[in-house]
């Protein structure tokens, strides 16, 4: 799927914040880090779930310099009748992207095939818009935010500190590699 290390493909779309309905583009994406948090659909049972779990990691992400985008192929106007609905989706500050057209969702390659809805998937985005990790599950296994947010520190580290990459479980403060000859066949 040659999609790591791609840049984001333009798009434009309306979404729910902060209670008001926002016009959004690609260009609002640019300049800063960025979550694209695909969902299949609305008024689910473990999109909720998900969507809540990053709605309370939300305020951490910002700290970041973070801006989150969940999208599905719903209207804003559904997920603005959703934030208003429910407990869990009532507490999201970040943008609910409407992509009924589902240009979002096709430039991302997260389109299920006949059906018009997204897979369950997450891309990071870096300051230049370029894709730096992607998460792609089955209908059935919901994500972590906990883990997103340890992907997102990863990458920021790489990003400000060339030459060194992050091992597995890698979490903020711990050692680091400077991959090297030196390395070879010593880990």
């Amino acid at each position: 799927m040659g999609v790591i290390n791609s840049e984001i493909k333009p798009f434009n779309a309306t979404a729910y914040k902060a209670g008001e309905f926002v016009e959004i583009s690609d260009a609002d994406v640019k300049g800063k880090w960025a979550v694209f948090f695909f969902y299949p659909a609305d008024f689910t049972f473990v999109c909720p779930t998900e969507l809540g779990d990053v709605a309370d990691k939300y305020e951490e992400l910002q700290k970041l310099g973070v801006e989150v985008f969940s999208v599905s192929t719903d209207t804003h106007f559904t997920h603005k009748a959703w934030h208003d609905s429910s407990e869990t989706i009532g507490k999201i500050q970040y943008y609910m992207v409407g992509d009924q057209t589902g240009t979002i969702t096709n430039n991302f390659g997260v389109m299920r095939e006949g059906q018009g809805l997204a897979d369950r998937a997450t891309f990071l985005i870096d300051p230049d818009g370029v894709i730096q990790a992607m998460e792609i599950t089955a209908e059935g296994i919901g994500r972590d935010a906990d883990d997103l947010l340890r992907k997102v520190k990863a990458a920021q580290y790489v990003r400000n500190h060339p030459g060194e990459v992050c091992p597995a479980k890698w979490k903020e403060g711990e050692e680091t590699l400077s991959p090297s000859l030196d390395l070879v066949g010593k880990i």
